[in-house]
This record gives structure tokens, sequence and C-alpha cells, in this order.
């Protein structure tokens, strides 16, 4: 992952902003969230799927990820690991999280993401860090 970053970042970013320019996100939307899966746990590939929520908390735990008005549903972005020294989900987290902030300074549509309260990710059965809230 990181021996290719750009590469990946390149695929990432139009991922995200074809799915950005292609969909339009209701007028409840109040934040975002990039959900991480283990899609392939031997070869070490991960998945990566964005949802909008019509509920921010950024105290609830991560429950106002449960109540999706939009998802990118089998649109899944994917990443193998298996080149890696580091092929853990730990260290997907935080590779994810700095294509994630990456795009938040520099991508396409990235104020699409910044008119929300909040940003999240986080693997689908562990815990939601917040990468971004307003102010």
């Amino acid at each position: 992952m990181t021996s290719n970053h750009a590469e990946i970042y390149s695929e990432f970013s139009n991922w995200l902003d074809n799915l950005l320019e292609n969909n339009e996100m209701s007028e409840n939307t109040k934040a975002f969230n990039f959900n991480l899966y283990e899609e392939s746990e031997g070869e070490y590939v991960y998945g990566v799927q964005i949802i909008a929520s019509d509920r921010f908390d950024a105290d609830d735990g991560g429950d106002w990820v449960c109540y999706e008005i939009w998802s990118s549903e089998e649109d899944i972005f994917c990443v193998s690991a298996s080149d890696e020294d580091d092929k853990s989900w730990q260290a997907f987290l935080k590779f994810m999280t700095g294509m994630v902030c990456d795009y938040l300074e520099n991508g396409k549509h990235k104020d699409i993401l910044l008119n929300s309260k909040g940003i999240g990710i986080g693997f689908v059965d562990g815990e939601i860090d917040i990468i971004y809230k307003a102010e």
C-alpha cells in the first residue's frame, strides 16, 4: 500500500469522484462514513464503502452510522495488502484514513463531504474514528 501510494490514491479519488458526481445526496445528509471491510481474509484484500447518514453525533459511539440514507452498496473500492510488511487491519485503517484526509484537502468533490456535520471511518464491526467534525 505504501509502495504505490500515489497510484492507489489516484484510483481511490477517481472512485470517490465518480460516486459523488453521479449520485445526488439527500438534503437530509448530515454525515458520511467510510465503511471498511476485510474482503478476503487470507489474501489480505480490504474493501471501502461510503455511506451517507441522516444523523451525526460524535459522542454516540458510532450509532449514527446505522441511519444510512445512501450507500455505494456493492461499488466497493478494494485494496490488496498482500505485498505489504504490515498486512493488519490497523495498518489498513491508518492507510485509508490518510487517503480520505488527502481527499478532504485536495479532492475534486471534497466540498460535498465537508458540507456535512461529520465524517467517520472504521471497520463495520468496530469503532468509528471521526476524521472531520464541522465547527
